[in-house]
């Protein structure tokens, strides 16, 4: 039995740049928080320093974040960024949770990587294959 490789069929293209413009939103905060907290801006600093965090973190994290954000960027290694990506915004979310800020700052980490991960599988048939919505009836 010959069975159909998800990898090598054809996709529509609107599904493809649909995946972009869904991911758009996110990647462009990602890169500009990073380039924040690279930069060592002062309501970058500042925002550090009232969630407990010490300022040596704020250049770690920056690269984590923009390197995650480049993986994810690079077709080859967008499941491995996704995959990192995830991991840093659940602990975004686990900061702003533990700080008792509001629910749009918990929520938005959440959304971002929705959105990521919602554009990741419009673009790339492997992620279709693992997390199918459908599947054939025999």
């Amino acid at each position: 039995m010959v069975t159909e490789n998800p990898v090598a069929t054809a996709q529509p293209k609107w599904m493809y740049w649909l995946g972009w413009v869904l991911a758009a939103g996110p990647v462009f905060m990602l890169c500009f928080s990073a380039y924040m907290k690279l930069s060592r801006n002062p309501q970058a600093v500042d925002g550090f320093a009232k969630m407990g965090y010490p300022s040596g973190a704020l250049m770690t994290l920056g690269i984590a974040e923009l390197g995650s954000t480049i993986l994810y960027l690079v077709p080859q290694t967008s499941v491995l960024g996704a995959i990192l990506l995830t991991g840093y915004l659940g602990g975004a979310v686990d900061v702003h949770t533990r700080n008792g800020d509001p629910i749009a700052q918990v929520a938005t980490p959440i959304v971002f990587g929705i959105l990521l991960w919602g554009g990741l599988f419009l673009r790339d048939a492997r992620v279709r294959a693992l997390i199918p919505f459908r599947s054939k009836l025999k």
